[in-house]
């Protein structure tokens, strides 16, 4: 799609980004609607129903915590009628926001039981707020907390709290705290209920990201077991555990001291695979909350059956979120699968396709539709080089004579072969550019040099990518 404006406009934007401010409509092409509507592009991914698990209740509330939110939904509330087992993953970002410090400490202190609640606010991500905003996250907690009434069991507070939004401002505590026992008189267990709740997180996030299904157990055939989760995250993508938050909640019972495990490996499979821009955020948090409603044997070894069939429901209902955050890439406009088979290492695999997703010449080529392979060998070139100053490592995983590159169309039709064996193909342009047409597209290199592969999903970099980030606070 060309860029809005001609190229003289290009240029005065380029030099005085606020002249933007003046463009026709203030039209964004690939990013949320000023209005707040959702596109229609992106219809197809909000489910129209669900199956939630028992025991659970949700609301999404307004808050106005920008004050140019006037209406949408921005405070979500979940619940268990039972205290739940819970555990949850954070950024490894060095400066760490508020919530994510209370919310660890909590989830210690308590040895991941008695959790009662998740209490998220949009529009301020609460992070590089000092003290003040440490103090900010307790009261959300505790004002969470007290909705429930009930006597203290002397673990201090029992809510996961979240925040997500811009960097280095205060929340409007008082407005939160005053709307949280309305968000919590408005709590329910309807599929708007789930959408309002998944909406009431978003930032620049373009459609409401919400996923639910049903599962069983060996031990316990019989019993249909709930799974449902939303996230949240358009940019700021790379996490390492970016703006990017994830709750998941289940009715299966699983012993409090296994959820870590669980929910580290399906992270790793999912939420650590994804990259939109290369940046880590300093508020990543995906939480997992378990509280037995449904019944059934509760899973209590890490050797059994029923952990190994959780563990499977689990990553692949984690990576179906992770991957509707990289649909929802800033201005992206592109679904791109990044594979890299026949590695020595699985961590060797996945460096190089994390390097790959990173690379702005390879997202910028995706985007102009342009079969420009060698950006692609580029970066696997250098994806496992020392950073200067840095000790060198020995490198096995790359060896140019053995290494190939292919295209793989999203349409089933035969892949495009642009390198094989370290030889160029004769790249057919018209095919190429057929196959870049595509929403879909998969990104395959093969090593040639062992048996271990790993998957990154990333997506394209646009004109609009710049448009957002670039007066995301104004």
């Amino acid at each position: 799609m060309a860029f809005r404006t001609s190229p003289t406009n290009l240029t005065r934007l380029i030099v005085r980004p606020t002249t933007w401010q003046s463009l026709p409509n203030n039209v964004r092409h690939y990013s949320a609607p000023m209005d707040g509507s959702i596109p229609a592009a992106k219809q197809k991914y909000i489910p129209t129903s669900g199956t939630y698990p028992k025991g659970f209740l949700v609301s999404g509330t307004h808050v106005g915590v920008k004050p140019t939110n006037k209406s949408t939904p921005d405070l979500a509330f979940l619940a268990s009628e039972t205290p739940c087992a819970a555990a949850a993953v954070f950024t490894k970002n060095k400066f760490q926001a508020a919530p994510v410090t209370v919310s660890r400490e909590m989830l210690k202190r308590r040895k991941n039981t008695g959790v009662r609640s998740v209490i998220i606010n949009s529009g301020c991500a609460n992070a590089v707020t000092g003290k003040g905003g440490l103090e900010d996250a307790e009261k959300m907690g505790a004002e969470a907390d007290r909705c429930f009434d009930l006597p203290s069991d002397g673990k201090g507070g029992s809510t996961i709290v979240m925040s997500t939004g811009v960097i280095g401002q205060r929340l409007p505590i008082q407005k939160i705290l005053h709307k949280i026992p309305s968000a919590y008189d408005s709590l329910g267990s309807s599929h708007d209920h789930w959408l309002a709740t998944a909406r009431a997180i978003c930032t620049t996030d373009t459609f409401p990201k919400l996923v639910s299904r049903t599962f069983s157990l060996p031990s316990s055939p019989s019993i249909e077991y709930r799974m449902a989760g939303m996230t949240k995250g358009a940019g700021m993508i790379h996490p390492n555990m970016a703006t990017l938050l994830g709750m998941i909640v289940t009715d299966a019972p699983v012993a409090p001291s296994l959820l870590p495990s669980l929910l580290t490996n399906a992270v790793n499979k999912s939420f650590n695979s994804i990259s939109i821009d290369g940046d880590t955020s300093t508020n990543d948090t995906v939480a997992l909350l378990a509280n037995g409603a449904a019944g059934g044997q509760e899973i209590t070894s890490d050797t059994s059956v029923d952990y190994a069939s959780f563990q499977k429901t689990l990553s692949e209902f984690a990576t179906d979120l992770a991957k509707l955050v990289v649909r929802d890439g800033e201005g992206a406009t592109k679904f791109v699968t990044i594979r890299v088979t026949e590695s020595p290492s699985e961590v060797g695999a996945r460096k190089i396709a994390s390097t790959i997703a990173k690379s702005p010449l390879v997202k910028t080529a995706l985007y102009g539709k342009d079969a420009n392979w060698g950006r692609i060998l580029c970066a696997t070139g250098y994806s496992q080089i020392s950073e200067p100053g840095m000790p060198e490592t020995e490198v096995s995983e790359i060896v140019p004579e053995k290494t190939s590159v292919s295209f793989i169309p999203s349409d089933g039709s035969p892949e495009l072969k642009l390198l094989v064996n370290g030889e160029p193909e004769s790249v057919d342009e018209t095919r190429a550019a057929e196959i870049l047409e595509h929403e879909d597209l998969e990104i395959l290199i093969k090593l040639g040099g062992g048996q271990e592969e790993a998957v990154v999903w990333t997506c394209d970099f646009s004109h609009e990518y710049v448009t957002i980030n670039g007066d995301y606070r104004t």
